[in-house]
C-alpha cells in the first residue's frame, strides 16, 4: 500500500478551519498547535483515503467481528441490605447517615 503521507492529493488544511473545528470541540490552541494539528488531520485524512481504495465487493457488512449478548442480570427486587452493614464501608460516618465534605460552596 502507497505511503499516505506521499500522496499528491493530500487534503490541507488552513490555520482557520482548524481554529473553526477547534471552536467546536471548545479547546483554544496557540498558534504552534494549530500549526501541528493542521499536518495531523492531513495525515488522517490520508489514511482514510487510502481505506477507500481496498477492495471491499463481496464482503458482507457487519457492524461487529462478535456476537454479542445481552450479560446483565434480571432486573429483580430483593429486599435492601441492612443499614448496618451498608454503614459498615461508609469511611465517616454521622449517627445513621454516611458523612461526606460539603460539594456546593454556600456563599
Amino acid at each position: 500500500m502507497p505511503d499516505p503521507d506521499s500522496s499528491p492529493d493530500r487534503a490541507q488544511f488552513t490555520s482557520g478551519q482548524v481554529r473553526h473545528l477547534a471552536s467546536l470541540v471548545r479547546i483554544e490552541l496557540t498558534d504552534t498547535e494549530v500549526e501541528e494539528f493542521r499536518s495531523e488531520l492531513a495525515s488522517i485524512l490520508s489514511h482514510i483515503n487510502a481505506l477507500s481504495e481496498i477492495e471491499t465487493a463481496g464482503v458482507p457488512p457487519t457492524n461487529n467481528g462478535a456476537d454479542l449478548l445481552n450479560v446483565q442480570d434480571d432486573d429483580a427486587s430483593r429486599p435492601p441490605l441492612p443499614r448496618e452493614q451498608i454503614l459498615a464501608n461508609a469511611p465517616q460516618r454521622e449517627d445513621e447517615y454516611f458523612r461526606v465534605h460539603a460539594v456546593l460552596d454556600q456563599s
